[in-house]
């Protein structure tokens, strides 16, 4: 139980990446009031967890059984799907995993009066395909205790992301943009081992069946 929740707080940790969603927190709320920063990052981190990623954590084994998928196949393509954003971290550039597209680039310049807190923010900055994939991949094939651990793991790392949104100018002025970049690219090394740990699991356990 301690490896998982050590595994887990490492790889969320790694995933949602709090240091790095100060610098994209400061451009999305840029000319805005502090009130209305502070507001967004309590907003988004709460949806985040209330409508995603805690969601997905109760459901994650009902929605693997209904699609048919079994939990070696999902490690499998999980560990991929990992892999790929740790390299976009450890090379320090823009990952098609959390970024957002240039048509939703486009609505949020159109809507830069209007709440940032569910999109992009929430979706996908927050809860993104690889923050939900690590969720599924902890609580696909678990029981109660696990769900439980990786809930507890998941909410401190929210704390940290939300701490990290809070005083994301003054992280921004003492890290600056290099500083952000050096860290992402420690941690996606980290993450790289993850991904690849997850692959042979899947494969191990495909063999196993």
């Amino acid at each position: 139980m301690l490896e998982l929740i050590f595994n887990s707080f490492i790889t969320l940790l790694v995933v949602i990446d709090p240091l790095g969603l100060a610098p994209l927190f400061v451009g999305l709320t840029q000319g805005r009031s502090e009130a209305y920063k502070r507001e967004a990052a309590i907003r988004g981190t709460v949806l985040a967890a209330a409508i995603l990623l805690f969601f997905f954590a109760f459901v994650g084994q009902e929605l693997l059984a209904a699609l048919s998928i079994g939990v070696s196949a999902f490690r499998i393509a999980g560990g991929a799907l990992l892999f790929l954003l740790s390299l976009d971290m450890a090379f320090a550039r823009p990952s098609g995993v959390r970024r957002v597209t240039a048509p939703e680039q486009e609505e949020v310049n159109e809507a830069k009066e209007e709440d940032i807190s569910v999109f992009p923010l929430a979706i996908p900055l927050i809860a993104g395909p690889g923050s939900l994939t690590t969720v599924l991949l902890y609580t696909g094939n678990g029981g109660v205790l696990v769900i439980a651990a990786v809930l507890v793991v998941l909410s401190v790392v929210l704390l940290l992301v939300l701490a990290s949104l809070l005083l994301a100018s003054r992280i921004m002025r003492v890290l600056g943009e290099t500083g952000a970049n050096v860290f992402s690219r420690v941690l996606g090394v980290l993450l790289a081992a993850l991904a690849v740990q997850f692959v042979l699991d899947g494969i191990q356990q495909s063999f196993s069946l």
